[in-house]
């Protein structure tokens, strides 16, 4: 079978497409014929070579992934053969919370992803995706989907009337604007493209903030609010953006605190202090997260918005078109 791995250095130079053999399931483990995967900012860290420069290579990218059940292991009971699955995004994460064991289990991290033309995975490590979704969005949930979902809805506890506050129009800022306004929730997006926060705004957000003409967005984000504050962050800039959006929450607000899109740094904690802001580290989901995220999208029939989608052959590309920020949505190689 085809994979993608990183083989002889970390960079997007290095991911090359190689032969290997193709898996057996084992007891309690299933064949997957994968059909699409999604890529996340983490998965372009990871061939970079800046999420860990340690990592043993050769590695197989990509931690989202949705195929076809093709073979069962002795002992498999929790899905059939001809279903179609997506893996969660930490096979060792099925419920209650993160703890050092389960967070090594993540695909394409300390162990292999889901580039690949097939994979075997515990049955546990599965879930049965939204009926109404193409192969193509289905792909975009176990990482995206569920850290959005966790950031807003389980943790942060998203109701109607609340104010929520967006970055950028990637992979997981799209599914909080979906998620808020599934919840009755009012939305605030930053974008540095007056273009992309049209369509946010044709997506249901409120309020749009373009973050290169105006630098103190967390000031304007107050001002739009009657100098309240936001109710939630969806914090994906880090430490860049972190100060403005300590200035945008309310008091004893919520600060979902995901990615570090604006790299690292240091913060000043004071304003989390003096607000008694609640931050929440959110590292993806459980499986439970997952399965009732999509209950809610099936009630919905909510849509992911993709952006792109890439053959196999293309999957270089469809990292460099990731890197160069112009996406909307979730970029996606189709594989099978």
């Amino acid at each position: 079978m085809k994979v993608y791995a990183i083989t002889d250095g970390f960079g997007l130079e290095n991911l090359r497409q190689v032969e290997r053999t193709q898996p057996e399931p084992g007891p309690g483990q299933v064949l997957l014929k994968i059909k699409a995967a999604s890529l996340n900012y983490r998965d372009l860290l990871v061939v970079k070579g800046a999420y860990n420069p340690k990592m043993p290579l050769p590695r197989v990218p990509c931690s989202d992934g949705v195929g076809e059940v093709v073979a069962l292991g002795p002992g498999v009971s929790r899905v059939k053969a001809g279903q179609r699955v997506a893996g969660i995004f930490m096979p060792g994460w099925l419920d209650g919370e993160l703890d050092d064991a389960k967070a090594k289990t993540a695909l394409g991290g300390s162990v292999d992803g889901l580039l690949a033309e097939y994979a075997v995975l515990n049955e546990s490590a599965l879930v049965q995706v939204p009926a109404h979704f193409s192969d193509e969005e289905a792909a975009t949930l176990p990482c995206a989907a569920v850290t959005a979902w966790n950031g807003l809805v389980v943790s942060g506890g998203v109701k109607a009337g609340d104010t929520v506050l967006i970055q950028g129009t990637g992979g997981v800022s799209l599914f909080a604007l979906q998620f808020a306004k599934m919840a009755g929730a009012r939305v605030i997006a930053t974008s540095s493209s007056d273009d992309k926060l049209a369509r946010v705004r044709a997506m249901g957000a409120a309020h749009g903030v373009n973050y290169r003409t105006v630098t103190e967005w967390g000031d304007e984000v107050r001002k739009w609010t009657g100098n309240r504050g936001v109710d939630h962050v969806i914090e994906v800039g880090g430490a860049g953006t972190l100060a403005q959006s300590l200035r945008a929450v309310r008091t004893a607000g919520h600060v979902a605190l995901i990615g570090v899109l604006s790299g690292y740094g240091q913060v000043n904690p004071l304003p989390i202090l003096m607000k008694g802001v609640r931050v929440t580290g959110i590292y993806v989901g459980s499986r439970d997260m997952f399965e009732a995220m999509n209950r809610a999208i099936a009630l919905s029939q909510l849509r992911p918005v993709v952006d792109r989608v890439f053959g196999f052959g293309e999957a270089v590309e469809a990292f460099r078109h990731l890197e160069s920020g112009a996406h909307f949505g979730k970029v996606v190689i189709r594989v099978g």
